[in-house]
């Protein structure tokens, strides 16, 4: 399956880093990426209290990188995993946004260089 490239503004991209700028939350996402967890787990393994982790899962939740499924025997037990397809396209759009193919020759069109230096005619393939 071929999921589609789209073309990510850098606004997206700066909301996504925000998110993932926090360490704590950084550290579960980080354990997150190696399978299901439940927030005692985390909690645990972060050495948090549960309600801090609680609102870092839910900053993660609402920016759609983290997805909640309740236990279908008791409700009050919540998984939480990595949500896999926006997972997949962040990782699609990095790589659009850091591909260095996308650095193209150029001069500056300005400064002390222009009078001295000869305008390069920069063409497309």
């Amino acid at each position: 399956m071929t999921v589609r490239q789209t073309k990510i503004s850098p606004t997206d991209l700066a909301a996504v880093f925000k998110v993932l700028s926090d360490p704590t939350r950084l550290a579960i996402f980080d354990l997150l990426m190696q399978g299901v967890q439940c927030n005692c787990e985390i909690g645990d393994h972060l050495h948090l209290p549960m309600n801090l982790i609680s609102h870092h899962l839910k900053i993660l939740r609402d920016a759609e990188l983290v997805d909640a499924e309740r236990d279908p025997i008791d409700a009050r037990w919540v998984y939480y995993s990595v949500n896999q397809k926006t997972l997949e396209r962040l990782r699609q759009q990095l790589n659009s946004f850091l591909d260095p193919a996308r650095i193209l020759p150029r001069l500056p069109s300005c400064g002390p260089r222009l009078t001295s230096v000869p305008k390069l005619r920069v063409t497309r393939n």
